[in-house]
């Protein structure tokens, strides 16, 4: 399908119920991959492909542009690495790069750089990470000894090139991955300056959670005849993700937070803050009653964040205190809980920390602490997933404000979801809530399709 037959997609949804899922091959085993890949795969005890991989390598490997919509935790690092891998040419030492992969956090870089190592088994692959907040010339170093693969942020990529330390001329692959990230954030300048200096001829691989118009323009502007392969879920949430949410009062989340812990024993943990210094404070704080504490932000130096990553992906540190900013790039399957200690100010922000928790079809529970004040933003996550969060309660860490005397009028839910979504709201359940005065009723409103189903027309929450 090319990019001029695709239509103008809704930011805030994913596919319909009408579209076609796109072809995925079952088994690595009938992709064509080298004997010395399948090797490789098993070593590492890969299996069988995830969707994501079952449907880009067979394609991927065929050297066409692919844009594939998809969220991070279904294993779409390997769906580009491997292609890659098994199409690099033995061009000697000191060759120029024959793949860039763009990414939009330092953390990121550093993951997909440790899986092109570990996929590329024995072969002679180097694959060379450059992101800001470590010294540059060591960066140089690695990058005149050659380098097959260079994974990076766009800025210092940009700089690299600059510098002339990155030679462009002998690309044959460019990835974006988290495309809509890096232009969430700003890297669009960059990336176009990038893109353009590459060769036309090259194959293009974009990765990204939603296929919103910047992204779109992005692609029409920048690739051939792409793919265009669609793997989001139907529905924001994941149906693995176990989905609460406590009222409390803002002075007494820290406590409240504690308890949940002692109830909970979480395997592994995100708790994620507002603000850096939130961060800072909750971090110092558990540090005092608790072992395996660690805190991640992007005021922290480089070396000091590597060195939390490494420390929380061997289960050294078991609870990390993050900023929505850093804690996207974070891909840790072991991570069993994610506790937003500040409703975020995004509800898509909502759904990339959630997505942090059930990675790989594991289960998760997500807990979202809220204040009485911020019953718009939770109304506002339940309309964007499509779902009304289960309300939580630990005996003596209620909120102590009372609650509104004013009855709202019940969540009207619609689609596919409504009977699901009702079932787990009380006040659908109790069917008490008072009636609006008849001089203020308004006709149901038109349901609106939403990621393949009715969107809930919700009340204020709290």
């Amino acid at each position: 399908m090319s990019t001029a037959e695709l239509q103008e997609p809704n930011p805030n949804e994913s596919s319909t119920d009408n579209e076609a899922p796109p072809a995925i091959t079952a088994r690595f085993d009938e992709m064509g991959l080298s004997e010395a890949m399948m090797a490789t795969l098993a070593d590492i005890g890969y299996e069988t492909p995830s969707p994501v991989q079952g449907g880009v390598i067979p394609i991927a490997i065929k050297g066409r542009d692919v844009l594939g919509q998809a969220r991070t935790g279904t294993g779409k690092t390997a769906s580009f690495a491997i292609p890659i891998l098994e199409t690099l040419e033995d061009r000697g030492k000191g060759a120029p790069p024959q793949a860039i992969i763009l990414v939009p956090t330092r953390e990121l870089a550093v993951q997909v750089t440790g899986e092109f190592e570990r996929l590329a088994g024995g072969r002679n692959a180097r694959c060379v990470a450059v992101y800001g907040g470590k010294p540059i010339k060591s960066q140089i170093s690695k990058l005149e000894r050659g380098a097959e693969v260079v994974v990076g942020t766009p800025g210092r990529v940009l700089d690299h090139i600059g510098r002339r330390t990155i030679n462009l001329s002998a690309l044959s692959v460019v990835v974006l991955d988290e495309a809509d990230r890096m232009l969430d954030i700003g890297f669009r300048p960059d990336i176009e300056k990038i893109l353009r200096q590459c060769p036309k001829d090259r194959q293009t691989l974009l990765l990204s959670a939603t296929v919103a118009p910047p992204v779109k323009r992005l692609a029409e502007r920048y690739m051939r005849n792409p793919e265009m392969l669609d793997f989001s879920p139907k529905s924001k949430s994941v149906d693995t993700i176990e989905q609460h949410f406590f009222t409390v009062d803002a002075d007494r989340k820290f406590d409240l937070l504690n308890r949940l812990l002692e109830r909970e024993n979480p395997e592994q943990t995100i708790v994620f803050c507002r603000t850096k210094r939130g961060c800072d404070k909750i971090h110092q704080r558990l540090s005092k009653r608790r072992k395996g504490i660690g805190c991640i932000h992007g005021d922290l130096p480089q070396g000091a964040r590597d060195k939390v990553m490494k420390d929380f992906r061997a289960e050294e540190i078991t609870l990390l205190v993050a900023t929505d900013v850093v804690g996207r790039g974070i891909d840790v399957s072991s991570i069993s809980h994610i506790i937003n200690y500040d409703i975020p100010q995004s509800s898509d922000d909502y759904v990339h920390r959630v997505g942090r928790t059930g990675r790989m079809g594991r289960e998760g529970v997500a807990y979202t602490f809220v204040t009485r004040e911020e019953g718009d933003e939770l109304t506002r996550i339940e309309m964007l997933i499509n779902k009304v969060l289960i309300e939580d309660k630990i005996d003596g860490y209620e909120s102590a404000r009372p609650a509104q005397k004013k009855a709202a009028a019940p969540v009207k839910f619609y689609g596919a979801g409504a009977a699901e979504a009702a079932a787990n709201d009380p006040a659908a359940q109790a069917g008490d809530a008072a009636p609006p005065e008849p001089e203020e009723e308004k006709p149901a409103p038109k349901p609106k399709p939403f990621g393949g189903r009715g969107r809930a027309k919700h009340r204020r929450r709290l």
